[in-house]
């Protein structure tokens, strides 16, 4: 090889493995910042956790299988994903399959009429058109034709090979997903299997402990410790966000030095970024009647809604009313199987009492995405959502902020 051209070679080659590198270390650094922020949020509930003044809520009984609940049916959720995925591929590869018969009959057909054109004049070859005694130029326009000819008839056999290897890749290549599709109904069976087990599980929890979680629910304090605990959450995924940045800005929930005084009227007023952009525009995170409104005292007495409450049938969708970061997906005393989305500027969404959750911590999603499935989880009498808006961790009204289309 020329000296100058190994040297580029080696070049190439360097360079090469010094993006593999760069890139490596950048989801290497990536990982380690996800692992590092689900290492803080659990510490923060462990601490919130130890810091309980009780042990003794009916409603805690039920964590372990609505925990169990909301796990089966992310799984389900995630099995589903994938062997749509799947399906997708082999649709994808069955019409791959049909562009190349359809290529192969062209091309037969090209062959047979190369073959007639050959051999309808008797099989005549290059020799004997040599022997022939004819006209030298002619001779040489014959040998000339039947030289294409022949190379023609090589190239089209060559494809048609090639197409044919095609063909047994791509059927190998369905069977292998079938296969892998197989394996996962096999997956959703068991899941689904476990997840009834659950459900069980709950009711009968739920008929051993039902008159103590109603009267417990009925109690004003109650109330009132599960909306402080969820303000404690809420302020220290602040104090999480603020440890992330780089620049001065306050985050969702944020309690930075450079805040803005909170409003009395817990509206955010005029504010800009993304999120501030969709007020009037946004769609409530799931279609159902509001059976509590923001302001509104509790029909358990002694409180009042710092969010709303939706009624709405066990499984449906729960969808996020815009894109963000994923920052809370947990069970949380009161609130059940909870999670919280991050949309910057200081703006969280809410949503507790979820069957399943859907999204992990750390998770993109984007506007109208399902995050979760309703249910009643945490010891909730009604099947629905409850769900809240957050600024600078102060609750403002949702139905403000909603688009009445």
């Amino acid at each position: 090889m020329i000296p100058g051209r190994k040297n580029c070679v080696r070049a190439v080659c360097l360079a090469s493995l010094l993006v593999s590198t760069a890139f490596a270390a950048s989801v290497d650094s990536k990982k380690g910042e996800l692992q590092d922020l689900k290492g803080r949020i659990e510490a923060l509930r462990r601490d919130m956790a130890a810091a309980e003044e009780s042990k003794t809520y009916a409603a805690d009984q039920l964590r372990e299988t609505e925990s169990a609940i909301s796990n089966a049916n992310q799984r389900l959720h995630e099995l589903a994903a994938e062997r749509a995925e799947l399906k997708g591929q082999v649709a994808d590869l069955d019409a791959q399959s049909q562009r190349l018969d359809r290529q192969t009959g062209a091309q037969q057909n090209q062959l047979a009429h190369l073959l007639n054109r050959q051999f309808v004049g008797g099989d005549s070859d290059a020799l004997r058109l040599l022997l022939s005694g004819h006209d030298p130029n002619q001779l040489a326009r014959d040998k000339y034709f039947l030289t294409q000819l022949s190379r023609a008839k090589a190239d089209l056999i060559q494809q048609l090979r090639a197409v044919a290897a095609e063909k047994k890749r791509l059927a190998d290549a369905v069977r292998e997903r079938q296969a892998q599709m197989a394996e996962i109904e096999q997956r959703q069976q068991e899941s689904r299997a476990q997840l009834l087990e659950r459900k069980k599980q709950r009711l009968t929890t739920l008929a051993a402990i039902g008159a103590r979680l109603k009267a417990q629910r009925s109690e004003i304090n109650t109330l009132k410790r599960d909306e402080q605990r969820l303000s404690k959450l809420i302020d220290g995924l602040a104090r999480i966000a603020a440890t992330k940045r780089t620049a001065p800005r306050v985050g969702a929930g944020g309690t930075a030095s450079a805040r803005s005084p909170r409003v009395k009227s817990h509206d955010p007023g005029n504010v800009g970024g993304a999120f501030a952009a969709l007020r009037g525009q946004l769609r409530l995170p799931v279609k159902g009647t509001i059976a509590g409104r923001f302001g509104t005292p509790r029909a358990e007495g002694g409180a009042s809604w710092k969010g709303i409450f939706i009624r709405a049938a066990e499984g449906v969708e729960v969808k996020a009313v815009a894109g963000g970061a994923v920052v809370f997906s947990d069970w949380l005393r009161g609130f059940g199987n909870l999670l919280i989305i991050d949309h910057g500027d200081d703006f969280l969404s809410v949503y507790g009492n979820n069957e399943s959750l859907l999204a992990a911590v750390g998770a993109s999603v984007k506007g109208g995405e399902a995050v979760a499935t309703v249910g009643n989880s945490g010891g909730n009498p009604d099947s629905g959502l409850y769900f809240e808006l957050r600024h600078q961790g102060q609750a403002f009204d949702p139905l403000k902020w909603a688009s009445n289309r």
